[in-house]
C-alpha cells in the first residue's frame, strides 16, 4: 500500500511539472507558417489622378516659356484635341511656306496662310518691291529653334505666339537679275515673334498669322 501511494505522488508530481513546462511560452514554439498568397490580405491601391493637359508639362522644358503655360492649359481645355507637338511642327511648315510665299511674292499662297491684316502688310512690300524692279532670291536654311513665348484664350479666338530662330541666306536682285545685297553663301540670323490665331471648335482647323515682330 505504500508502494501504491508513492507511485500516485511521484506521477502527480511529475504531471504537475509537465503542466507547468507546456503552459509557458519559451520562445522556442514553433513560428506561424507564412500564408499562401491567395490567403494575403489584398492591398488597395488608390488610383492614380488622371492629368487632363500631359501635352502641355511634357515639353514644357524644352519648347514652352512658363507664361504660355496657363493659355495652353486653357486652349487645351476649349479643345481637347489640342497637341503642342503638333502645333509646333505646323508653326515651322507654315513659317516656311509663308516666307517663301513672300520671297516669291505669291499673294495667292499668302492668302491661305496669313490674316488680312497681314496680307495687306505683306501686298504692300511686294507692290514696291516691284516697282522697284527688285527680287528676292532668299532662302530658308535652318529653323534652330521653335518656342511658344505666349498664348491667351478669350471666349473661343486663340491666340498663340512663337519665337523662331533661323538661318536665312537673304539676296536681292534688280531688274536684270544682278545681285545688289546679301550673299547665297553666308547665312544671317533672323529672330522673328509670330502670333498664330484660330476660333476653336470652328469648322476650318487651321491657324493663320495673325501678327509678326522681330525678337
Amino acid at each position: 500500500m505504500f508502494y501504491v501511494i508513492l507511485l500516485a505522488m511521484i506521477a502527480g508530481f511529475l504531471a504537475l511539472r509537465l503542466y507547468s513546462v507546456l503552459g509557458k511560452r519559451t520562445g522556442h514554439e514553433q513560428q506561424p507558417l507564412p500564408r499562401a498568397a491567395e490567403d494575403r490580405p489584398v492591398p488597395v491601391i488608390l488610383p492614380r489622378t488622371i492629368d487632363a493637359t500631359p501635352e502641355v508639362r511634357e515639353a514644357a522644358d524644352r519648347n514652352i516659356e512658363a507664361r504660355a503655360e496657363p493659355g495652353l492649359r486653357a486652349i487645351v481645355a476649349g479643345e481637347p484635341g489640342f497637341d503642342v507637338g503638333q502645333f509646333l511642327a505646323g508653326a515651322q511648315a507654315a513659317y516656311r511656306m509663308t516666307l517663301e510665299a513672300f520671297w516669291k511674292g505669291d499673294e495667292a499662297t499668302l492668302a491661305d496662310l496669313v490674316e488680312d491684316d497681314v496680307r495687306a502688310s505683306f501686298a504692300e512690300a511686294i507692290a514696291a518691291r516691284r516697282e522697284a524692279g527688285e527680287t528676292l532670291d532668299n532662302r530658308l536654311v535652318t529653323i534652330e529653334r521653335a518656342v511658344i513665348a505666349d498664348a491667351q484664350l478669350s471666349g473661343r479666338d486663340a491666340r498663340i505666339t512663337v519665337r523662331f530662330d533661323a538661318d536665312v541666306a537673304a539676296v536681292t536682285r534688280d531688274s536684270e537679275g544682278v545681285m545688289i545685297a546679301g550673299s547665297m553663301t553666308d547665312a544671317v540670323e533672323t529672330h522673328d515673334v509670330w502670333t498664330f490665331a484660330r476660333t476653336l471648335r470652328a469648322g476650318d482647323p487651321n491657324w493663320k498669322l495673325a501678327d509678326t515682330d522681330e525678337a
